[in-house]
């Protein structure tokens, strides 16, 4: 039995790929999120998350290579 809430789909425990920087404004160029987002990952719902992951995604997000 899967441990996501509300059939959400599978993904990575993070969207970070450890490509880190926010120098140029406040989303990192490796994930997309926002440091808020970083910042309050760990305490985020799953369907918090999921919101996350929809957006990024979409922007193209997560990025190794930037």
């Amino acid at each position: 039995m899967s441990d996501q809430p509300n059939n959400l789909p599978e993904r990575p425990d993070t969207p970070c790929v450890a490509v880190c920087s926010t120098t140029f404004d406040e989303i990192c160029r490796g994930c997309g999120r926002t440091y808020v987002e970083v910042a309050h990952w760990v305490s985020m719902s799953a369907p918090e998350k999921e919101r996350v992951w929809q957006r990024i995604t979409a922007q193209g997000y997560p990025r190794r290579n930037t």
